[in-house]
This record gives C-alpha cells, sequence and structure tokens, in this order.
C-alpha cells in the first residue's frame, strides 16, 4: 500500500511540475513582451521629444527607488519574492530597529531628514507635459518587474519541486526495488 500511495504522490507532483513550467514558459513570453513594449513605447517618447530630452542626463542626481523586492523563505517550502512599494514597511521592519536603548528626548535631525524624504515620479524629470509613450514605458516597465518577481518564484517551486521529487524517486526505489 505504501508503494502505491507514494506512486500516487509522484504522479502528483509530476503533474504540478509540469503545470508549473507551463506557467514559467506563459509568464516569459508575458515578460518579454513587456520589454520589448517598454522599449519601443520609449523610442517613440524620444521621437516626440528629442533624441537628447530622454536620456541619462534627465536623471535626477539622488535617485530613490520606488519598489523594492523582498524575498522571504518558508521554513517548509521554496523561499518567495514579493514586488512592494519602496516607503511601505513589511511586518519584520515595524518593531524598533536596534537592539539597544533608545533616547527619549525628541527625534534627531537626521530622522527628521530621512522621514521627509517623498519619492516623485521619474517622468517629472522629463518635464512637466510628458509623452503619454513616456507613461506607457513606465507602465510596461513596472509590469515587467512584476513579471520578474513572478517569474523568480515559480522558478524556486520549480526547484524546490525538483528536489521533492528526486527525493520521493529515491525513496520508491527502495521500496521497490522493481520497474518503476
Amino acid at each position: 500500500m505504501a508503494v502505491s500511495a507514494l506512486r500516487e504522490e509522484l504522479d502528483s507532483m509530476f503533474l504540478q511540475l509540469l503545470s508549473d513550467l507551463e506557467e514559467l514558459e506563459a509568464k516569459r513570453a508575458a515578460l518579454n513582451a513587456r520589454v520589448e513594449e517598454g522599449w519601443l513605447s520609449l523610442a517613440k517618447a524620444r521621437y516626440a521629444m528629442g533624441a537628447k530630452s530622454v536620456g541619462s542626463l534627465q536623471y535626477a542626481s539622488r535617485m530613490e527607488p520606488q519598489v523594492c523586492v523582498r524575498a522571504s523563505e518558508d521554513q517548509d517550502g521554496p523561499q518567495t519574492f514579493r514586488v512592494i512599494k519602496a516607503d511601505a514597511q513589511t511586518p519584520e521592519e515595524v518593531g524598533p530597529q536596534e537592539a539597544s536603548l533608545r533616547r527619549r528626548k525628541g527625534p534627531t535631525k537626521t530622522q527628521e531628514s530621512e522621514s521627509s524624504v517623498v519619492p516623485q515620479n521619474p517622468l517629472n524629470w522629463f518635464g512637466i507635459l510628458v509623452p503619454h509613450s513616456l507613461r506607457q514605458a513606465q507602465a510596461s516597465f513596472r509590469d515587467g518587474l512584476q513579471f520578474a518577481a513572478d517569474i523568480a518564484n515559480l522558478q524556486t517551486r520549480i526547484n524546490w519541486g525538483q528536489s521533492q521529487l528526486r527525493g520521493l524517486q529515491k525513496k520508491l526505489k527502495e521500496l521497490d526495488p522493481g520497474p518503476a
């Protein structure tokens, strides 16, 4: 009975692995399409505004990220990646930042300057009235970033599933030395 239950679990893991691989291929195609669309929209914006109006010379001297990628590892599963806003705090970060004692006299000036920084839209670096194609490029690259995180999650889940599958195959060979 243990052999038949192990084979059923092996079959279900194979099916899950194949569906994950199919989903991975679809996400990769969607990522490629979004990145291609973003570069095309960026080229359209350069054409509309002029080649020198959209380039690295217009970047801010001090850039702040709008999104961050957070990795978290479950105890019994694979590592997961999430794309979150840069100013959002995860539940792990809500508590005190340092393990030492704090002064209760009041906030220092460095803390005030850090909290006053508000991430602005990078499109404002290129002027007030930017072409719609530049906004489309930004949206395409943002979507592409989300697809990249999804692909990383799928890839780690596939690698974890493959290692689980190998373990089950090894157990099956130990229990049933016949043809597997």
